[in-house]
């Protein structure tokens, strides 16, 4: 079984400007991180080849610096992995971004498998894993909480849904998106990052993909723009309530019904 787990750098703090202008977040000088529901695609995608055979690799999109969560994947168990990365792909919002991620896919080689976190802190849609499906023409199942068997091409999994537990059969290849909640990610290896030779993390830019129309890439090929982003606002307003239990408890209460909670 060969899969492929699309992972994702993502600031690696919640402290993180907003361009007033274009209202992307500003990623220079900001530290970074995977993505945390991309860590749970990665150890499936590792525990299924652990257990059917195949191999792992990953891709991500991001400029060049994003080489450094393909490299974490690495150190994890995975055998290489690809950026895309190119200037045209820059402000890209969901539909851009998975146009571009399965333009990408295409040219990175054929997967039996395609893993994806349900969804990144730093956009939280839980979009792009299914439009990605859409634009390779593969079925796909979102809230993965288990990958139960593999049965005549298909993979038996439980899923999520809004008010239940469902179980699925879902022929490959396909596009799955996991759930926070289906295992515990592995530790990376010290001594594999010590060994990652340059060849095993790969580069595509705009010039490698098969549509060459720019418009239908970042901010031209984006079907919505952020109209504002902005840090919730911070009360630090506190009040302590003294006296014996039962003044206290009378304060507390006067307090909860002069706002309106009861």
């Amino acid at each position: 079984m060969n899969i492929l787990v699309c992972i994702k750098q993502v600031p690696g703090s919640s402290q993180v400007e907003v361009d007033p202008v274009t209202g992307v977040l500003k990623r220079d000088g900001v530290k970074s991180k995977m993505n945390p529901y991309d860590l749970y695609a990665l150890e499936l995608a590792l525990a299924l080849t652990e257990r059917y055979g195949g191999t792992v690799e990953t891709i991500t999109m991001g400029p060049p610096q994003a080489a450094a969560v393909i490299e974490e994947a690495i150190c994890m168990g995975a055998s290489g992995g690809t950026v895309i990365t190119d200037r045209k792909f820059a402000g890209a919002d969901v539909l851009a971004t998975a146009y571009t991620l399965s333009q990408g896919i295409k040219k990175a080689g054929n997967y039996d498998l395609i893993l994806c976190g349900k969804q990144t802190t730093d956009g939280d849609t839980a979009q792009v894993g299914a439009e990605v499906a859409e634009f390779l023409g593969l079925p796909n199942a979102a809230n993965v909480r288990a990958v139960n068997a593999l049965e005549d091409g298909k993979l038996i999994l439980t899923a999520s849904l809004d008010d239940l537990v469902v179980d699925l059969a879902v022929k490959m290849p396909c596009l799955l998106s996991t759930d926070g909640d289906i295992n515990s990610p592995r530790l990376p290896s010290y001594k594999v990052k010590r060994q990652i030779k340059s060849d095993m993390v790969r580069y595509i830019t705009f010039a490698d993909l098969d549509d060459q129309n720019a418009d239908h890439y970042g901010l031209s090929g984006s079907a919505t723009q952020v109209e504002r982003i902005f840090p919730p606002e911070k009360n630090t307003e506190k009040r302590v309530l003294a006296g014996s239990a039962a003044e206290q408890t009378d304060g507390l209460f006067a307090l909860i019904r002069d706002r309106k909670l009861i």
